[in-house]
């Protein structure tokens, strides 16, 4: 009796896993093989979600670490919407209403690059599932909205994009060409294509009257070269310049960027060859030689570099209270309260503070007022804070501007006159005291115009040119804005007292040209964004390479021990 018993225990240990010291039977066994992760990208026009790829299918395994990557075009001006679909696979089918779907995760490609990445965070965002499955979902239980384990995502750029290779030639006995002189030779580099083409990469300078000519320096990006691929060919053809553009071939030659480096050494002079020639004359030997004289690479950093590296963009926003803004309590002004729609300083700021908060870790900015008269005194200020705090100007998020502006409205005198030069020297007191590449200020001016202090402007403007910062400014309303796009400084550099500004960090642009007719107003914002934030990157390299600011290396990325995680290489 007693071994019959033993042996039923023994048959339901098998089927239901008992435990013989707890006695719990479990109420069934489930096998949870997760799984796949789908990545969608949304179209800035249509708001459409397009499936952009799939990781592989990963068994048996609560915690999935995928291989597969999804490489993505990354663009610091725009918002990319991200959405990571997490599924339980059942079956070989590509359809995914046949699976499990286990929840979701939405995302900026701007969160993903611009979290820090240190030993304590990485980005990582909870799955939440609105999917009610009558399926064993054992962390979200089938509930709604409820978290159901996390994602980590980290960014890489891919490195063969940025380094770039200088190398000099010499040539030494080439054909003569010319009835008089001796030849005017210049070299054309050529890198080929997958379909066995060759398109132009490089051309020398023509050097004048000589058999053996040695040509300067130059610096080519290795993509350029050979589209990062060491081992593709490089045709190099070599020709006596003539005047009116009928220049004599003399010969060509091969290489590789393998080849080239290894630097000056035997491998590399190369016997330049005139394919015709040599069919012609048996004693043809070469159209003389091209030697390698020197090479080195170097990598570019890039934008990313220092963001990986830790570096904060600081936002600070600046609005215009003066009072050719019109009576916010009327619809015809400016800074209108409508109940129902944002009015054109809401809606500049929200397009670029929303892009530019992502690389900002703690999303608070310092948000300042000018040309109005303030409370109690009514006194007269061009550099006053929004929330009414001298101490501190930061206002929580895009969402706190907003809501510090809108109060702000309520309580202060719109007056004037519309002054600049106290807000960028506020930021700019700021960029001052942090040099080291650590960060880097973003002043955002939202004006309606005309400018009463040019002089002190541009001089604030040439000063501040030595910092880490740059000004955008948004002009709203229908002035008109000739001093703006004098500050703009694309065609002429900004200027004061004789000093010429040493970069330029001022972007112009008129709001009115973003309201399209069609009232597209999200649509409208992403172009307004996309054009003044598009030269920041630029305005940001042009400042750590003229300052010798190298980036911090980025930490490892962390992960956490028993999370899903899902690498993706951007």
């Amino acid at each position: 009796m007693e071994g019959d018993v033993l042996d039923k225990l023994d048959d339901m240990s098998s089927m239901y896993d008992f435990d013989p010291i707890t006695g719990n039977i479990p109420a069934t066994k489930v096998e949870i093989t997760v799984s796949l992760c789908v990545l969608y990208t949304q179209g800035v026009e249509t708001k459409q979600w397009r499936e952009f790829g799939r990781t592989e299918v990963i068994d048996n395994t609560l915690n999935p670490d995928f291989v597969r990557k999804y490489i993505l075009d990354y663009f610091f001006e725009e918002k990319q919407n991200l959405r990571f679909d997490l599924y339980d696979v059942d079956s070989k089918s590509p359809d995914l209403s046949k699976h499990d779907f286990l929840g979701q995760v939405f995302c900026t490609l701007g969160e993903i690059v611009g979290s820090p990445a240190s030993p304590t965070s990485t980005f990582s965002c909870s799955l939440t599932s609105n999917v009610i499955k009558n399926h064993f979902l054992v962390q979200s239980g089938g509930i709604p909205g409820k978290k159901c384990g996390t994602i980590i995502l980290s960014a890489e750029e891919l490195s063969n994009c940025r380094d770039s290779a200088t190398m000099q030639f010499c040539a030494n006995k080439l054909d003569k060409k010319d009835f008089f002189g001796k030849s005017d030779p210049f070299m054309v580099f050529y890198r080929s294509n997958e379909d066995g083409t060759f398109t132009i990469c490089h051309k020398t300078e023509v050097v004048k009257n000589t058999l053996n000519p040695v040509w300067q320096p130059f610096t080519i990006p290795v993509r350029a070269l050979c589209n990062g691929d060491y081992d593709r060919t490089i045709k190099v053809e070599v020709y006596d310049w003539d005047r009116d553009g009928s220049h004599d071939f003399i010969g060509d030659f091969t290489t590789s960027y393998r080849e080239l480096a290894r630097g000056q050494s035997q491998f590399n002079v190369y016997e330049v060859i005139n394919t015709k020639k040599k069919m012609k004359k048996k004693k043809y030997v070469n159209s003389g030689t091209v030697t390698l004289l020197s090479f080195s690479v170097e990598s570019e950093f890039t934008f990313l570099d220092y963001i990986k590296g830790g570096t904060q963009i600081n936002f600070t926003v600046a609005i215009d209270f003066t009072a050719s803004n019109g009576n916010p309590s009327q619809s015809t002004s400016l800074h209108y309260m409508n109940p129902y729609q944002l009015n054109a300083y809401a809606m500049a700021l929200k397009a670029v503070g929303e892009i530019i908060q992502d690389y900002d870790s703690d999303k608070m900015f310092p948000a300042l007022g000018f040309g109005a008269k303030l409370p109690p005194d009514g006194r007269v200020s061009h550099e006053f804070p929004l929330n009414g705090n001298l101490e501190n100007p930061y206002c929580n998020g895009i969402e706190g501007i907003l809501e510090a502006y809108h109060e702000s409205l309520k309580t202060v005198q719109l007056y004037g006159p519309t002054n600049f030069a106290p807000v960028v020297n506020h930021v700019a007191r700021y960029a001052a005291a942090v040099q080291d590449g650590s960060q880097y200020f973003v002043l955002l001016i939202i004006t309606d115009g005309v400018i009463s202090d040019m002089a002190q402007t541009k001089e604030a403007i040439v000063n501040a040119a030595k910092l880490p910062m740059s000004i955008i400014i948004v002009g709203v309303g229908q002035a008109e804005f000739d001093a703006m796009v004098e500050l703009d400084g694309d065609d002429i550099r900004v200027s004061s007292r004789g000093k010429l500004a040493e970069r330029d960090i001022v972007q112009f642009v008129p709001f009115r040209d973003y309201m399209d007719r069609t009232g597209n107003h999200v649509l409208s914002m992403a172009r307004l964004a996309k054009d003044v934030l598009a030269e920041i990157p630029d305005q940001f390299i042009s400042y750590m390479k003229t300052r010798g600011v190298k980036p911090n290396p980025a930490p490892p990325p962390y992960t956490p021990p028993g999370h899903t995680h899902h690498h993706t290489q951007i």
